[in-house]
């Protein structure tokens, strides 16, 4: 019997964020009181805060911004592959896990999901792997990490191999509850043109 299974990460005071950049919080402006009938609240966050998708724009200023991705990449069968074992998701690292048979992989690296705690170093993809998965005609990667480049890049070789090959990028994914091989991912995006990354949604 299948499920429906939130692979994000949740959003509380507690998660971690870019060395730097701007904590998630939230706090309730008005209260049922204040208005007689509702309760109102709003959100601070990075637009890297927690699992979200990169817009092209976000390692090249030519790139597309999210609203002008298209959703398709982001609906439909995914596979999980189970890259714990290794350093590095290298092109050689992929094909001992076996046949990519997904249009969407979904990459699980070695670093164990924390939501409130920034990793000091991840498991990068390389442009071979990238490339590799490329002509296994994959249109979207999904990583377990805050980047698919190393944390401390400024080249941003992923970023770019992965734009130039028209694949998109989720980041922040919480996969250690997925065993390896396929299921079914939807990944919901808000329609904000002019920015360069998308919150992630809840299933």
């Amino acid at each position: 019997m299948s499920e429906w299974i939130d692979i994000t990460q949740p959003l509380t005071g507690s998660l971690a964020h870019w060395p730097g950049d701007i904590p998630f919080t939230y706090k309730e402006t008005y209260s049922h009181a204040d208005t007689g009938s509702v309760a109102i609240g709003q959100i601070q966050l990075s637009l890297h805060s927690g699992t979200h998708a990169d817009a092209p724009y976000h390692a090249e200023k030519e790139g597309q911004r999210m609203g002008d991705v298209p959703i398709e990449p982001f609906i439909g069968p995914a596979q999980v592959v189970d890259l714990s074992a290794y350093p590095t998701i290298s092109k050689e690292a992929l094909q001992q896990c076996g046949p990519i048979k997904a249009r969407r992989v979904l990459l699980k690296t070695k670093i164990p999901n924390d939501a409130n705690r920034f990793p000091d170093s991840i498991a990068a993809i390389d442009e071979a792997a990238v490339d590799y998965l490329f002509e296994q005609e994959v249109k979207l990667i999904g990583v377990d990490v805050p980047s698919v480049d190393p944390l401390d890049s400024k080249s941003m070789l992923a970023h770019k191999r992965l734009n130039l090959r028209n694949m998109y990028i989720l980041e922040n994914l919480m996969l250690d509850t997925l065993k390896r091989g396929a299921i079914f991912y939807q990944h919901y995006r808000l329609q904000l043109h002019t920015v360069m990354v998308v919150r992630s949604e809840p299933f």
